[in-house]
């Protein structure tokens, strides 16, 4: 009796045993957050460093739904056949769009090294299905890299939009702002930028272009050089490129004013050869005899614009816009930021369409003829929440 007593005890102790470490088995401590993501402020908000190295790395973006109608600048007017009786109609042109950027940046002998990313993933039917006949379908549509590139320093390589376009600025914040077109953006580039911290910087950048007409053909690439001072009452910035395929040169100069806190305005003007032509090449140098850089109609071409702030949450922005062509925009909006990081935009937009060139072998003949003048409305309704 007492040894079976003592097999019966000692049953019981190791069930009790085993139930214990069961238990303590898949009991999971609650993780400290400081021994995995460990923060970097050095850069700013957001970021942290990848854990065993001295990378910080930010991750981003933004979610964008665009809702717009007519058919101005980049809305390109949405068509769908009539299931009922196969008229076709004007619809509605809706897009929404997730972004996702990524940052990183580390210290290093030769200065910070840096890398930025951004890539588009879009569903809608505004220039879903591009063409004369198109019926804008809402697909998703192809993934797009957007920017990739690493900096060393002062020196940058990889996908970036044109210093052409980046170095100088955006033509004011209206969200159609291609009325009369001021830049081509995607490239691949090499560039040196200089900042002498007392107001004075500077860029160099050797391009790729993009597209048939845009993309270099030979070795040669195309250069842009630009200069800027900035002070506390705002900067002069101006820009010059070199188009190596056509042999033509572009340049735009701008001014812009702090007046008020509240006030900001701007003014941008742009100038372009045509370049040199040959009986094969205007086609695809375009009507406008435009090359990778000077994509507007005629010459010269101007932006001017101004910003105004009511509150901390609500501004009205405007754009007005033209070239030598007789091409003009007119685009405003306000912003109304609901809560922090949720902003929704509601603008008009006006376009009048011009006369048009047409690229002959000559370029001293170039022959400027009469387009049907066109007058168009429309507008959109932007939500976007970034993070």
């Amino acid at each position: 009796m007492n040894t079976m007593g003592l097999l019966l005890g000692s049953a019981a102790t190791l069930l009790a045993v085993s139930d214990a470490r069961a238990v303590d088995a898949i009991i999971v401590a609650e993780p400290d957050a400081g021994e995995y993501v460990k923060i970097c402020d050095v850069y700013g908000a957001g970021y942290f460093y990848i854990p065993g190295t001295e990378t910080c790395l930010r991750v981003g973006g933004y979610i964008r739904y665009d809702i717009g109608l007519g058919d101005v600048g980049s809305l390109e007017g949405a068509k769908a056949t009539d299931h009922d009786d196969g008229s076709t109609n004007a619809t509605w042109q809706k897009n929404a769009r997730f972004a996702l950027k990524t940052w990183t940046n580390q210290e290093t002998e030769l200065g910070t090294l840096k890398t930025y990313t951004e890539t588009h993933m879009d569903f809608g039917n505004r220039n879903a299905y591009p063409g004369p006949d198109s019926q804008n379908y809402a697909i998703n549509k192809d993934l797009s890299l957007t920017f990739a590139w690493i900096q060393l320093g002062d020196f940058r390589v990889g996908k970036d939009w044109s210093a052409f376009d980046m170095f100088i600025g955006y033509p004011g914040n209206v969200l159609n702002q291609l009325l009369v077109p001021y830049g081509e953006f995607e490239t691949n580039v090499v560039q040196y930028y200089f900042d002498a911290a007392n107001g004075f910087s500077a860029v160099v950048s050797l391009e790729e272009g993009k597209g048939a007409a845009g993309t270099i053909d030979s070795y040669v690439p195309h250069v842009v050089g630009g200069v800027k001072y900035t002070q506390h009452w705002g900067a002069i910035t101006g820009v010059v490129a070199y188009d190596s395929n056509y042999k033509a040169v572009a340049s735009k100069v701008r001014v812009d004013l702090n007046v008020t806190d509240d006030l900001s305005l701007f003014g941008m003007l742009g100038f372009g050869s045509i370049g040199k032509l040959n009986d094969d090449s205007a086609n695809a140098i375009d009507a406008h005899g435009r090359g990778f850089y000077k994509i507007w109609g005629g010459n010269w071409a101007f932006w001017a614009g101004a910003t105004y702030k009511f509150n901390e949450t609500t501004s009205f922005n405007l754009q007005v816009s033209g070239d030598q062509l007789k091409n003009y925009g007119v685009a405003m909006n306000v912003a109304y930021t609901l809560v922090p990081d949720f902003t929704v935009t509601a603008e008009v937009d006006y376009d009048r369409c011009g006369d048009f060139g047409v690229g002959m072998a000559d370029p001293s003949k170039v022959n400027w003829t009469k387009a049907d003048k066109k007058n168009s409305v429309g507008g959109i309704l932007r939500f976007q929440r970034s993070f």
